[in-house]
């Protein structure tokens, strides 16, 4: 080898090793501020997984409000040929948040979990999560999410072989059962075996979707049951409700997804509320500058309108609920088809001053809407 190529090689090499050693660095430190969150006293508010949903740019928009302690990512999808998705990965490497963030999988084969946790850990994480809850049919028919419910047998072997496989923190997010939650008795003697630093519960069956009701003695029963902290997820949608499922649950904080679209100062509230501060609320105007800025930070370079209103609308749909009791904004933003009309039903609703608390309404929906039912 000419002796230029060698020079290059060689810093090439120590490059590698420099990246790795600096991996590995922010991986400790990335722990270090999880276990503190852990065995803190003061409740850990966490960041819900949802997928095409709280991404990097929505992560970038709510920690400007304030933000979570832990953010959890999308989920990896894992099978035999998959690879780390970028767009997901790119939350891990660019993290705008300052906090730590734990890498969520879905998946049933073993030794692609087993890969994909491995490859993760070379990445700046706190923790690798395994998602036993997803409920959307198109996951759980695959026998993934929720699906592996069906199957605590499965579920142990998987637990055994990725506690073998993490040597960061391991947690798991599951529901209470696939459509009977007599389940969830078996299950925790599982969780519990396999070491787990952190367990979230949602408190509903996969079937059960968010339609009903959460069951939140299941979780209380989980918090009792597990040597590990314990999340409640599941219908938390303001301070007042972020403090009654505490107490209900006796869980060590609270996991929360739609209730943060909704209200993005949602986390800043509960902290206010449980140190027995007075609440502050978003004026409407406050509220359309975070429209505004979903809007703006969520569109891909060189956007097509028209797609990026349409992506808009699926974050409307949880938001809508906490702007007026008619439902009226929800039915205009769902009509709007440019960027110009989308922002007209916008100003019409929040161009105001007057504080606006974003606890959700009840409008009259159709059954067949995402948003009907118990929808936080």
């Amino acid at each position: 080898m000419p002796k230029a190529s060698q020079v290059r090689f060689g810093i090439a090499i120590r490059l590698a090793k420099r990246e790795k050693n600096r991996a590995v660095t922010t991986l400790s430190e990335q722990a270090s501020q999880f276990d503190a969150l852990l065995q803190r006293d003061e409740p850990m508010l966490a960041l819900a997984p949802m997928q095409d949903v709280t991404d990097l740019p929505f992560w970038q928009v709510i920690t400007k409000r304030g933000g979570a302690d832990v953010y959890f990512t999308e989920y990896f999808r894992v099978h035999a040929d998959s690879r780390l998705e970028k767009p997901i990965l790119r939350s891990i490497t660019e993290n705008p948040t300052g906090r730590p963030v734990v890498a969520q999988m879905i998946g049933n084969s073993i030794p692609d979990l087993v890969r994909t946790a491995r490859e993760l850990q070379q990445h700046p994480i706190a923790g690798v999560d395994l998602n036993l809850g997803c409920p959307a049919p198109i996951v759980y028919k695959k026998c993934a999410g929720g699906g592996l419910l069906r199957e605590p047998e499965r579920i142990d072997r998987i637990l055994g072989a990725l506690r073998d496989a993490v040597e960061t923190r391991f947690t798991v997010k599951t529901r209470i059962g696939f459509d009977d939650a007599v389940v969830f008795d078996e299950l925790l003697p599982i969780f519990a075996r396999h070491n787990l630093d952190l367990l979230t519960v949602h408190g509903r069956t996969v079937k059960e979707m968010y339609r009903s009701a959460v069951h939140y003695d299941f979780i209380s029963s989980a918090a009792e049951a597990m040597d590990c902290p314990v999340l409640a997820n599941g219908n938390v949608y303001s301070a007042a409700k972020a403090e009654s499922v505490l107490r209900e649950t006796s869980a060590h904080g609270l996991m929360i997804g739609r209730g943060v679209i909704r209200n993005p100062w949602l986390f800043t509230q509960i902290r206010r509320h449980l140190r027995g501060e007075t609440p502050v609320w978003p004026s409407g105007r406050d509220v359309l500058d975070y429209v505004t800025d979903l809007f703006e930070m969520t569109a891909p370079e060189n956007y097509i309108e028209k797609s990026q209103v349409h992506k808009m609308k699926k974050y409307m749909n949880y938001f809508g609920l906490g702007v007026d009791a008619d439902g009226r904004f929800l039915h205009d933003i769902r009509r709007a088809q440019t960027k110009a009309d989308f922002f007209a039903i916008c100003r019409e609703h929040l161009d105001h001053d007057e504080p606006m608390p974003l606890n959700p309404f009840s409008p009259e929906l159709k059954t067949t809407d995402v948003v009907a039912g118990c929808h936080t």
